[in-house]
């Protein structure tokens, strides 16, 4: 057939003309594909040497010499519909589908049910349902065999359960739109964590703390989720081939400390020892010299994991504090450093030592903890036993949190490297725009200064390739983290909050805030600022309402409404 191009009102039509078929097989085709009868049809030619005027019946079809015509060929269709074609997909209502097939395109995702006081638990559950490398590392767990004696003494871990449970609540709320009851997830938590089952003086249950549920939840997790699960939580359940290499693991042993944890490397140095002329006077007394040689106490360096960052809360009301922590960065920084007593080998007496950390290896995940919750102690009262607090002052985040002044030197000079390459980038995608543009600033749309870009986006597609390929194995990027994108620039993107509302520090409310999967393409910037105004669903228990950006980023505190208390951030593509 001869490639066929029907123009019919708005809508185009591609078919295959057989000319030895005739003009009433062509027609015969377009009623079922268009409705329009075929006594009502006025077909036109829009290609040159076709026919004249309106298309006859008699019209010999086979006198079309489609070797010195023009291909496809162009018709043009007039006529109206009489009666309704039918639709190429057939028409499925949401009504007529299974309860997974309407989860899926439900405008909200399923709420938890409140079993008394589990806001906690339902807060952190919604948060964490988000993150894909543990709902794939939750796949391919395997509880391992318990053996007969750890049965029958009744000394089996509640380890599995727990994990178990929490991938099957996972897909139920993925499977329907209605809240879904976390009933046998509750009992693991208390059967693996005795102190979230205490309850009050009638019996009800207890509020709990969301960060301990958190902590202890990554606890099981990091003693069980090895092997397959890692593999699988960081690459998707895709082939292992493309498995963190140990380079980039630096000691991740469990999917816990490779999705959430960071290698923070801590620094003491001793004050005493600050410079040689400190460093003479102070040792005089307590040792000889010899030769006039000051002697320098050496920094002393060790690694340890953390699973979260804190943000240190100071300032407003409190008089002692020596500085004002307005912002997140502030409070992380004023947490990565501190002073402390610490024997001095060399005044051979303690000394005030200071304490610097810095992250050595960075996780696709990361966690700030607001450290709004203190214990304040009551020695005028009658237990004197002190007292849990909560502090109310307003600390702002954004929706992008830049890691690199709390890293280390080794990592920043990777992270610099990936910036520097996609600063270059950016300049010269500008440069090559510029270079497109006339004397009146607007772009040239003639054919030669199309191919002209185009010859410029293949030799710098070609100088890049050059580059990359005479990259020494010293100079390629090495690995910061394990499950990061390539180039990774240190930067990572807000994607849930857990907040608390109330002034007891016992009780109140926890929700859950989190980004919605899916974005609108008409989403807009929040005035005076770069921040996207994205949708965002907040989990009130078993009720789910749709937010904002803007939303999220009131939740900074300073009142009785509720205030961020966990943070979650992904690594940013």
């Amino acid at each position: 057939g001869i490639p066929t191009i029907v123009k019919w009102g708005k809508e185009t039509i591609e078919l295959k003309l057989v000319p030895a078929h005739g003009v009433k097989a062509l027609k015969v085709e377009l009623e079922e594909r268009t409705g329009v009868p075929v006594e009502r049809m006025k077909l036109m030619s829009k290609s040159k040497g076709l026919w004249k005027g309106v298309l006859k019946d008699d019209f010999d079809m086979t006198s079309i010499d489609a070797s010195k015509l023009k291909l496809p060929l162009q018709m043009l269709l007039m006529g109206s519909a009489t009666k309704l074609v039918a639709p190429k997909t057939k028409t499925v209502f949401i009504e007529d589908l299974p309860p997974e097939e309407v989860a899926k395109h439900a405008p909200e995702p399923a709420g938890l049910v409140n079993l008394g006081n589990t806001c906690y638990l339902n807060s952190v559950v919604q948060c964490m349902r988000s993150i894909p490398q543990l709902r794939s590392g939750l796949r391919a767990y395997v509880p391992p065999p318990r053996s007969a004696n750890s049965l029958a003494a009744g000394t089996a871990s509640s380890s599995p359960l727990l994990l178990s449970s929490l991938r099957d609540l996972f897909e139920s709320l993925d499977r329907t739109t209605n809240a879904v009851p976390p009933s046998n997830f509750v009992m693991a938590t208390k059967i693996a964590f005795p102190q979230f089952a205490q309850t009050g003086p009638r019996g009800q249950p207890m509020q709990q703390d969301a960060e301990e549920f958190y902590s202890n939840l990554l606890t099981v997790a990091g003693g069980e989720m090895r092997g397959n699960c890692l593999t699988a939580g960081l690459t998707g359940g895709q082939s292992a081939a493309s498995a963190p290499t140990p380079e980039e693991l630096d000691g991740a042993e469990n999917l816990a400390d490779a999705l959430f944890g960071m290698k923070m490397e801590e620094t003491l140095t001793c004050d005493e020892f600050s410079s040689a002329e400190t460093a003479a006077a102070a040792s005089s007394d307590a040792m000889d010299i010899d030769n006039n040689t000051a002697l320098v106490e050496p920094p002393v360096t060790s690694y340890d994991l953390h699973r979260k960052l804190v943000c240190n809360i100071q300032g407003g009301s409190d008089a002692s504090a020596q500085v004002n922590v307005n912002h997140l960065s502030e409070g992380i920084a004023l947490s990565l450093s501190g002073k402390i007593t610490k024997h001095s080998e060399i005044l051979n007496r303690d000394a005030v030592w200071t304490r610097t950390q810095r992250i050595a290896r960075l996780p696709p995940v990361i966690v700030v903890q607001f450290g709004r919750f203190y214990w304040k102690a009551t020695p005028d009262s009658q237990d004197h036993a002190g007292v849990k607090c909560k502090v109310m002052k307003p600390v702002a985040f954004n929706g992008t949190f830049d890691v690199y002044e709390f890293c280390n030197e080794k990592i920043q000079k990777v992270l610099k490297k990936s910036r520097d390459a996609a600063a270059q980038e950016e300049e010269d995608r500008i440069a090559r725009r510029l270079k497109g543009e006339d004397e009146d600033g607007k772009m040239d749309t003639s054919e030669a200064a199309g191919e002209e870009e185009d010859d410029d986006e293949e030799a710098a597609e070609m100088k890049a390739a050059l580059a990359m390929s005479l990259q020494t194995e010293e100079e390629t990027n090495e690995a910061v983290g394990p499950g990061l994108p390539a180039n990774f620039q240190g930067q990572y993107e807000l994607f849930a909050v857990v907040t608390h509302k109330g002034r007891d520090a016992d009780g109140g409310h926890y929700m859950g805030w989190v980004k919605a999967e899916k974005q609108n393409d008409d989403a807009q910037k929040i005035a005076d600022t770069d921040e996207m105004n994205d949708d965002w669903f907040v989990f009130d228990d078993d009720e789910v309402s749709p937010c904002k950006t803007e939303d999220v980023l009131k939740l900074k505190g300073g009142g009785d409404w509720h205030m961020s208390y966990l943070n979650f951030y992904r690594a940013k593509k």
